[in-house]
């Protein structure tokens, strides 16, 4: 465990309650967790759906008519999608928020086209600048809280913070030396114990991933894809409703958590290991 006695600061942000854990000297912890918070909110606002000045909606509302100009962040995460669209033959759908804004999940800015879909209409131009073929609405949801909470970790090792965590509830990365026991909250408020575990990153479509303490504030993440969802006696345990992807990076964890979902329960573990990922399915172990 960690050897110095960690600071811990917890904020809302990214739409849920984000938790840093710096193993540091007080100062030094607390200047880096503070500019962690501030890079969490520049991706959060860059590519915030409900903003309509964000780059994300920028690009859904200008870029099938002419090159917008984007973040470096931006434009990470959209490479990051892309790339995961092209190896899952657009299994992994970044071209869903049309759908989302038609079922009143999502605002709608004055989007040209609330039907089309495809990945291979995004095109990523030189000097920080994206356009696309025809109208689509891009909804980045299923990636961008993992990438930020890389960023995160990336701004911390910076300031010299060498080992610690940072949660976001369904989305979590360890770095450094050192172990941090990892609990799954389910549906119920009951915790399972995934054990300890250093130096990775978890994604799940539980309700969140607490450290140590069962009193963690958690995130809801209720997945509903063609289930019956809490209406469901089963829901608690269903390996349909509820994955776990461990990865080396938060964001991969992440999409690769959204996408288990539109992948066939039988193929599951080996499609997610063969894109970089590890689907956790012995949830059986209760936390006292």
């Amino acid at each position: 465990m960690y050897q110095l006695q960690p600071m811990r600061h917890t904020r809302p942000l990214l739409g849920s309650y984000v938790e840093m854990i710096a193993n540091a000297p007080p100062k030094l912890a607390e200047r880096g967790v503070s500019a962690a918070f501030a890079e969490l909110k520049h991706v959060h606002q860059q590519m915030n759906f409900h903003d309509a000045e964000s780059d994300l909606s920028r690009i859904n509302l200008y870029a099938w008519k002419r090159p917008v100009s984007i973040s470096p962040s931006t434009l990470r995460v959209l490479c990051f999608a892309r790339q995961l669209a092209r190896q899952t033959d657009g299994l992994f759908d970044f071209t869903t928020g049309g759908c989302l804004v038609r079922e009143g999940r999502l605002p709608d800015h004055g989007f040209c086209d609330l039907y089309a879909r495809g990945w291979d209409a995004l095109l990523l131009l030189p000097r920080l600048r994206v356009r696309l073929k025809r109208p689509l609405v891009l909804h980045l949801d299923g990636i961008v809280k993992g990438y930020a909470v890389d960023q995160a970790v990336r701004i911390l090792l910076s300031q010299g913070i060498t080992s610690g965590l940072v949660n976001a509830g369904g989305e979590l990365r360890l770095f450094g030396k050192g172990q941090a026991r990892i609990n799954l909250r389910e549906s119920n408020g009951s915790l399972t114990a995934l054990g300890a575990w250093s130096n990775t990153a978890m994604a799940t479509s539980a309700q969140a991933l607490a450290v140590e303490n069962p009193t963690r504030l958690p995130a809801c993440m209720v997945e509903q894809g063609g289930c019956d969802g809490l209406a469901c006696p089963h829901f608690t345990r269903c390996p349909h409703a509820w994955t776990t992807v461990v990865a080396q990076e938060a964001w991969r964890a992440s999409g690769l958590n959204t996408l288990a979902h539109a992948i066939p329960l039988k193929e599951r573990a080996a499609r997610i290991a063969k894109l970089g990922g590890r689907l956790i399915t012995d949830r059986t172990t209760p936390v006292n």
